[in-house]
C-alpha cells in the first residue's frame, strides 16, 4: 500500500439534504494514489430510507422538471441570503448530485471541495426522455479557501446513472467525464456540508 498511496477506512452516516433526517450508514475505503489520479473508493451503504420511496421522490422531481414548457433558467442559487426559490430546488438538487462527481475526482489527501453556489443553470429541451442542464458552479476549495468556477453538463433519467461532463477554469485540461456507474438519484443527496470529499 505504501508504494501505491495511502488507504483510509471510513464509517459515516448520510442524511437527506432537505429534511436532515438520517438516510443510512456507510462503510468505505478510500485509496489516494501517489499519482494525481482520482481517489479509488469502495463503498457499501445500508439505507434507512425505503428504496421505493426514493424512486418515487426521483420521479416526482423528474416530472416537476419535465412539465416545464419553457427551459428552466436560474442564477445565483442559493442567493446571497442563502435562499433557494422553491421552483429552483430540483435544479439545485441535480447540481449537488452532479458536482459531487467533480469534487470526488478533484479531491486529494490535502484538498477537499464543497459546492458553494450555482452561478447559472440552463435547461436544454430534448426530444428523448432525458433531462439536460448546463451549469456554472462555484466550488469552495479547502484549505486554500479558493473559489473555483466549473462548467458542468448534466444529463439524467431516473433509474439511470447521472452523466456529467465538466471543465474547471483553474485547470488547463479537456472536458472531463465524471459520470457514475450506478443509478444516480437526485432525491437523497447529502447537503453541501456533508458532501465534502
Amino acid at each position: 500500500i505504501l508504494d501505491s498511496g495511502h488507504k483510509y477506512y471510513l464509517q459515516f452516516t448520510t442524511e437527506d439534504y432537505r429534511s436532515g433526517e438520517n438516510a443510512g450508514s456507510c462503510l468505505a475505503t478510500v485509496l489516494y494514489p501517489k499519482t494525481r489520479s482520482p481517489p479509488v473508493v469502495n463503498i457499501k451503504c445500508t439505507d434507512t430510507e425505503d428504496q421505493k420511496q426514493i424512486q418515487e421522490e426521483d420521479n416526482r422531481l423528474y416530472q416537476k422538471i419535465r412539465r416545464q414548457t419553457k427551459p428552466i433558467i436560474g442564477n445565483n442559487i442559493p442567493d446571497s441570503y442563502g435562499n433557494i426559490e422553491p421552483a429552483l430546488e430540483p435544479v439545485w438538487a441535480l447540481a449537488v448530485a452532479g458536482s459531487s462527481y467533480m469534487m470526488w475526482e478533484k479531491s486529494t489527501e490535502n484538498l477537499g471541495y464543497f459546492m458553494a453556489q450555482v452561478k447559472s443553470a440552463k435547461q436544454w429541451i430534448r426530444k428523448d426522455d432525458f433531462i439536460e442542464f448546463d451549469y456554472t458552479v462555484l466550488l469552495h476549495e479547502i484549505p486554500t479557501q479558493e473559489i473555483i468556477s466549473c462548467h458542468m453538463r448534466l444529463t439524467w433519467l431516473p433509474g439511470h446513472p447521472l452523466k456529467v461532463k465538466y471543465f474547471c477554469s483553474s485547470e488547463n485540461q479537456r472536458l472531463e467525464d465524471g459520470s457514475g456507474m450506478e443509478s444516480g438519484s437526485a432525491a437523497g443527496i447529502l447537503d453541501e456540508r456533508g458532501a465534502n470529499f
